[in-house]
């Protein structure tokens, strides 16, 4: 059985003592905005113990960090660039590495982003394909003394992720982006202690052709990406108004493993933020959808979000903790999916400590998805044969509907920029999960 230990207290204790700005050799006098706000100026730091246990992957350690730099304060609170930084891992042996930069004034009229991740997990879920179509059957489920390990997979994949953002003829909040992605994805069967004997999902699927033996392990894909982005809204990170509209368009050129898994998909997100009292409450939305339009999506990849920027490190659903909170993670991926947010965002305090401005809200919440274009699911149905069809395997004979999932979050925003995020979430129906699921890291989740 997973076991979590999250230290909150932490978080509050350990961001409060060392955000803080770069020391100057003079002490200069505190400047304010309108709001009663300090204006930063300089180099501000904001970092974050990544602390846990899971009784498969032994302890977590490790650090996180958001690094800004406001200039000379004349934009606070927007930033005139950022960098973030994450270290971390299990003591046997899974881990994340990444940095990121957003880059919005570094060059004139052009915002420049990068991410250069490395993820490495011994225990990645995998729930199969289609939603309320894949079998929820767990030969290990049940069973006293024995943890399954039937839904879980070894993953590591290496992420880079560069995009642009330029406007577009000077129309006002319009602009054009583009960008290049590149993953190299290494899949295999979970090989922790304990697990060595077990059937898995992943094995099952292999083996019935589900997925395909040249795709079985992993491989590499790279992306072009062009697109157009509205943006409206007051701030990138902490919005109280405003509207952020994306269309991309990727191509995925199979160019490295010639394997015939080329590509075309779009992804179209749009995020509403409507003022309900001042800038105390805010109802904000998000709504999206990404289809494959022609080609073949290698079965690994399928969960990828492909979005322009990110606000989160991770950007793969449907389930887990950006998409739907409290649904299993992967447990609704499919060839093209749809998804819905809304969360009622209502900064209850705020404060000022140690020369910074804090803010802390509430956010209750409702997630939903589903998958609106099938994933092999021909082969699903063909998987099934006489001996397996009163315990179905691979296809549920369940027709896909929406997935749901509700909540409430808990955020510690520092000058309107870092985001700590506590977000408690729970599916509301049970073949999504059963436990009320904690997720613990930086940002809204959009």
């Amino acid at each position: 059985m997973k076991k979590t230990i999250l230290l909150l207290l932490t978080l509050f204790l350990t961001v409060g003592s060392f955000a803080q700005d770069k020391p100057k050799k003079a002490k200069k006098e505190k400047t304010y905005n309108e709001k009663g706000e300090i204006i930063k100026k300089g180099w501000n730091f904001g970092p974050l113990p990544v602390v846990g246990y899971d009784a498969d992957l032994g302890f977590q350690y490790g650090v996180t960090c958001d690094i800004f730099n406001f200039g000379d304060g004349s934009r606070y609170p927007r930033y005139n660039y950022k960098f973030n930084v994450e270290a971390s891992r299990y003591t046997k042996g899974s881990g994340v590495f990444r940095f990121y930069s957003d880059l919005p004034y570094v060059i004139k009229d052009t915002k420049l982003f990068f991410d250069v991740t490395y993820f490495y997990a011994k225990k990645y879920e995998f729930f199969g394909f289609n939603g309320f179509e894949a079998s929820t059957f767990d030969p290990y489920a049940g069973i006293e003394g024995v943890k399954s390990g039937y839904h879980f997979i070894n993953r590591n994949q290496f992420r880079f992720v560069g995009s642009m953002q330029r406007p577009f003829f000077n129309v006002p909040n319009l602009n054009w982006t583009a960008g290049l992605a590149y993953y190299n994805t290494k899949v295999d069967r979970i090989n922790l202690e304990g697990y060595e004997d077990q059937v898995t999902l992943y094995e099952n699927y292999v083996n019935a052709g589900i997925i395909k033996e040249d795709e079985a392990q992993g491989g590499n894909t790279t992306q072009i990406r062009l697109g157009i982005v509205y943006d409206s809204r007051d701030h990138n990170s902490d919005p109280t108004k405003g509207i952020y509209a994306e269309a991309t368009l990727v191509g995925s050129p199979d160019f490295i493993d010639r394997k015939g898994y080329s590509n075309l998909s779009f992804t179209f997100l749009w995020r509403h933020f409507i003022p309900l009292y001042k800038d105390k409450l805010t109802l904000a939305y998000r709504l999206g959808a990404q289809n494959r339009i022609v080609g073949q999506t290698p079965w690994y990849m399928i969960n990828n979000l492909n979005t322009m920027f990110f606000q989160k490190m991770y950007t793969e659903g449907l389930g887990g903790a950006v998409t739907m909170r409290g649904v299993n993670r992967n447990g609704v991926i499919g060839e093209g999916f749809a998804l819905a947010n809304v969360e009622l965002r209502w900064r209850i305090v705020g404060f000022k400590f140690i020369n910074q401005n804090w803010t802390v809200a509430l956010t209750p919440f409702f997630d939903a998805g589903m998958v609106t274009q099938k994933f092999r699911e021909e082969e699903m149905i063909a998987a099934e044969t006489p001996t397996t069809e009163m315990m179905p395997i691979y296809y549920s004979d369940n027709k896909e509907s929406v997935h749901m999932s509700a909540g409430a979050g808990l955020k510690l925003i520092m000058n309107r920029n870092l985001v700590v995020s506590v977000d408690l979430g729970k599916a509301l129906d049970n073949r999504d999960g059963e436990k009320l699921k904690t997720f613990v890291g930086f940002n809204y989740v959009f």
